[in-house]
């Protein structure tokens, strides 16, 4: 089905606050197999708003909205659908109770003009909001749908997965099943060439590759008649493309690398430490985002100067003088005289020149060394990622500490 979104909020013309819920709705819409071809954004405009829902339809069945929810004088969505879908706005008991009981819980009372969130188109399927106050609903005449959402991202989010999702699969007779595969390592073209001829020939599943920063994603996705033939033709290709590229996906599951890291010194209960120059802490604080990592994470030092390599790690001035804080050596000592001062059972290194200045033709910006140890295993893997910029580089750097503790453990 052809799908418009259609964002309302003057703050976002303002570019006041980034509209991150496009991003996700066309990730999530695209996954159930609705083609979204348009992205619209307007301000908090009555006419505007009809005149764009409008407009989405002469191309599209499905229009879904974001914001113009709310309680105030300028959140009007709800009386310019019922414009253009030839319904009205009727007060629903339910949805009352609902915004009472909200209220209760807040410890507030509830003014006046929230009232008017209880209002909705009469011929309305109600979502109702368990993350705010202002309910979303679908409406439907002759073959158009709108659905509606409030704009907070975290109310919006909530309420698709709960409602708004299982609205969107009833409405088609197939089932879509789909898996995202994670690969780190490997660019997006490289991956798309080692699996052009299954691409080429794809009719279902399908196949389509992502790129992002450092790392890369495939979606491979079936419809069919039920979950179980989906399911089965979805993992049939996904053996097929572990089999070209097995050695750079790191999950099959739509997992960050971070998670899979984690996960994996939980279940073995391998204790964690790490040593970071270049990357400022950006290790320890993405592994310490995963819950329950407290098990097995001890320690994260930032060690960005020369003496404090010295005096946390005992790497020595010999090696620093010798070999410059930018080298295999220092990466080496760095790891392993964390092992001596912490005990963990894995520890990481980091070091090197994140840019954009700072470099030299010896050493370039992008040139980084990961310093690795686990039981017998010694290992440096050198970056030369051949970018200036310096948060691409840094979250290349993250991306290999954990890639490097993935394949060696």
């Amino acid at each position: 089905m052809k799908t418009a979104i259609l964002s309302i909020g003057t703050e976002l013309l303002f570019g006041q606050i980034t509209n991150t819920n496009t991003v996700y709705l066309s990730q999530k819409l695209n996954m159930l197999g609705y083609d979204v071809m348009y992205h619209y954004t307007v301000g908090d405009n009555p006419e505007r708003v009809r005149d764009m829902i409008r407009l989405a339809f002469q191309d599209c069945d499905l229009v879904i909205t974001t914001g113009g929810l709310g309680p105030t004088q300028d959140d009007l969505t709800k009386e310019m659908v019922c414009q253009v879908m030839g319904d009205e706005l009727v007060m629903m008991d339910e949805v009352m109770s609902e915004l009472e009981s909200y209220f209760e819980k807040l410890g507030r009372p509830m003014t006046e003009n929230n009232k008017k969130q209880a209002y909705v188109p009469s011929r309305a399927e109600v979502f109702i909001n368990h993350e705010g106050s202002a309910p979303g609903f679908a409406l439907e005449k002759d073959g158009k749908y709108v659905i509606c959402m409030p704009g907070p991202p975290r109310e919006m989010t909530s309420m698709f997965e709960e409602s708004v999702m299982p609205y969107l699969q009833s409405m088609s007779e197939d089932v879509i099943y789909y898996r995202m595969l994670r690969a780190f390592g490997i660019g997006e073209s490289a991956l798309e060439t080692k699996l052009l001829d299954l691409i080429d020939g794809q009719t279902d599943p399908t196949l389509a590759t992502y790129a992002k920063e450092g790392e890369c994603s495939l979606r491979i996705a079936s419809k069919r008649k039920t979950e179980e033939e989906a399911r089965a033709a979805v993992d049939e290709m996904v053996e097929k493309v572990k089999d070209r590229v097995g050695e750079f996906i790191y999950s099959c599951d739509d997992e960050e690398l971070v998670q899979v890291v984690c996960r994996k010194l939980m279940e073995k209960g391998l204790t964690l430490s790490s040593a970071e120059s270049c990357t400022g802490g950006k290790f320890a604080a993405a592994v310490t985002d995963i819950p329950g990592i407290s098990s097995v994470f001890q320690r994260g030092l930032v060690t960005y100067s020369n003496q404090a390599k010295m005096d946390e790690l005992g790497v020595s001035f010999e090696t620093l003088e010798k070999y410059g804080a930018v080298s295999e050596e220092t990466a080496m000592e760095m790891a392993e005289g964390l092992r001596r001062v912490s005990g963990s059972d894995v520890c990481v290194s980091v070091t090197g020149i994140a840019g954009p200045g700072g470099g030299s033709e010896a050493k370039p910006v992008g040139l980084v060394y990961i310093g690795f140890v686990y039981g017998d295993k010694k290992l440096c893997r050198k970056l030369q990622t051949g970018y200036d910029s310096r948060q691409w580089n840094r979250q290349y750097s993250l991306l290999s500490m954990l890639d490097i503790i993935n394949k060696n453990i």
